[in-house]
């Protein structure tokens, strides 16, 4: 028999019970004491969305009363509201400008929280003022012109005649890695990432990471971190995978993107400095566009300039018993589309403001961003679930690349620049200021 919610929290330490319900012990105004209860409220909000909490590795007694006291949408804004006051009042006792920022990571995370609640309640908000309050910042918008030029380059590229994303796809589909070459190619693939990423990176000695092969998602590749160095990553086979995408998945979601990400916060911000509130990711928070920037811009970190292309000609394309004749071409065509990546942003916002139907945005996708019909299908399924996080992707990673290559010119402050953004408490709001 369940409790009653009073005395449950009474007799778990009172993790997660409001301030005013602690009384006046100094434990109710601790940072310590906070921090448990914003992991008390995320992992509410995780009782109503099961989306909500991307990963949750703290203490089980935490996670145990926030599941029976199953309190409502309510109640965890206002307390919300209540923990921002709370946690502004320990600004001036920060100790320098990490500790400041740490509490400015929590009162954004509380923004979001409030946010995904509104939502949640059914008032929807318009594309960038959701994105502004979850992730803390807003795309560019463009409009069709935008894109055309770099429709003509692929034109010219692929040259033939007839619909240009039909020849895209039909020349695309000479690099899908046939079914029985997907372990060999990714292991491989991983394994190289995570060579390259340790040659500047110091991760835990027991770190490491199992992959599933999983359908019927709406993405393509998912890092599920497990807390202690240790990560699942499922990749969707719904759809055929291209070559390029063991590279990019190797890296995105393992080495040095969201394994390496995950890992790095748990030792340096949890473990070293005991800041609880690292021990959650909530999805729809700032941390997403950090987490989803670095581990695209982490790509390029890892494979600079041709090493990618040599790499994956010499050990991946015959493990996949690919010809490489037309590599170099393949690798000219994904740089130009990886200029479309915007496109996706205007479908994703036109069509959650209402200014698109589906039908619409999936032929916006296909006419400007060259997606397959099927391909643009699954990216409406993203946009109905993720909603604004789309931006995270490829603004994210302009903003972690520029963050990244201002003032540094050898690959090895980059690394250790990128180490360090993997390390802190930085969001979007602080990149233009570092």
């Amino acid at each position: 028999m369940k409790l009653p919610v009073l005395a449950f929290l009474v007799l778990s330490g009172c993790f997660g019970c409001a301030p005013e319900q602690a009384g006046e012990s100094s434990a109710a105004t601790d940072l310590e004491a906070l921090t448990n209860e914003y992991l008390f409220l995320e992992l509410s909000m995780g009782w109503h969305d099961n989306g909500h909490v991307d990963a949750y590795f703290g203490p089980e007694s935490i996670r145990t009363a926030a599941n029976d006291a199953q309190v409502s949408l309510a109640e965890i804004r206002s307390r919300a509201a209540q923990l921002r006051t709370q946690l502004a009042a320990h600004r001036d006792s920060a100790e320098d400008a990490l500790g400041l920022a740490r509490l400015d990571g929590l009162d954004r995370r509380l923004v979001a929280l409030d946010t995904r609640i509104d939502l949640h309640e059914g008032r929807n908000l318009d594309f960038d003022a959701e994105s502004v309050r979850l992730f803390g910042t807003s795309a560019p918008d463009h409009d069709a012109s935008y894109f055309a030029a770099i429709l003509g380059d692929i034109d010219s590229l692929l040259g033939g005649e007839g619909d240009l994303s039909v020849r895209v796809n039909d020349f695309r589909n000479q690099f899908v890695i046939p079914e029985d070459s997907l372990e060999a190619v990714f292991d491989k693939a991983i394994a190289e990432c995570r060579r390259r990423t340790l040659q500047y990176i110091d991760l835990p000695d027991h770190e490491s990471f199992s992959i599933e092969y999983v359908n019927d998602k709406p993405w393509s590749g998912y890092n599920w971190y497990q807390g202690n160095a240790q990560s699942l990553i499922q990749i969707n086979t719904d759809l055929p995978i291209f070559i390029s995408r063991a590279i990019d998945l190797g890296c995105h979601e393992g080495y040095p993107g969201h394994h390496t990400f995950n890992a790095l916060l748990e030792k340096n911000l949890v473990k070293d400095r005991g800041w609880q509130e690292f021990n959650i990711y909530p999805l729809f928070s700032p941390q997403s566009l950090i987490a989803e920037g670095s581990g695209n811009y982490g790509i390029e970190l890892a494979f600079p300039g041709s090493e990618r292309i040599e790499f994956e000609k010499k050990e991946l394309f015959p493990l996949a018993g690919l010809d490489v004749t037309e590599a170099d071409r393949y690798y000219a065509l994904l740089g130009l589309l990886a200029k479309l990546e915007y496109a996706g942003n205007e479908a994703a916002r036109d069509y959650l403001n209402g200014d698109m139907s589906r039908e619409e945005a999936i032929q916006w996708l296909v006419d400007y961003a060259l997606s397959s019909p099927e391909r643009a299908k699954q990216r409406i399924e993203f946009f109905d679930t993720y909603r604004s996080y789309v931006i995270n992707y490829n603004l994210g990673k302009d903003l972690v690349r520029a963050y990244v290559e201002r003032d540094t010119t050898t690959i090895t402050e980059r690394w250790r620049r990128f180490e360090s953004l993997l390390s802190t408490p930085v969001t979007a709001a602080d990149l233009d200021q570092h």
